[in-house]
């Protein structure tokens, strides 16, 4: 996912949404299941400090698709940026580096079979 480091996944729903309130009972039934698959399969392979999962759903200023942003904060990066939480995901978008895409290609081999659907 960009500047947000190595191993940041997006979850969105299929259907477009603008907020929570908005996902049917299906929806909102797969999602914590989800997040929690896509939390543990992103600290199996990254062993982060922590992994963030962050709700956002704007796009210049006005909200445009739900969707969670699976961030996984490592000691490196809060070192290197002096912040953490909100602070340290600001910094990396002002900081704007983008991981090396052998590195991500790296990570998404072994990301692919614990995401696989069971």
């Amino acid at each position: 996912m960009g500047p947000l480091g190595l191993g940041t996944l997006v979850v969105k729903p299929v259907r477009h949404v603008v907020q929570l309130a908005d996902l049917d009972d299906a929806e909102s039934e797969a999602l914590g299941p989800l997040l929690r698959r896509v939390s543990a399969a992103v600290t199996e392979v990254l062993q982060p400090e922590q992994v963030y999962v962050c709700l956002w759903s704007h796009a210049g200023g006005v909200p445009g698709h739900l969707h969670f942003v699976v961030q996984p904060a490592m000691k490196a990066d809060m070192d290197r940026f002096d912040a953490f939480g909100p602070a340290l995901q600001m910094a990396m978008f002002r900081d704007g580096a983008l991981p090396d895409e052998a590195e991500v290609e790296m990570v998404c081999r072994r990301l692919r079979p614990l995401l696989r659907s069971p």
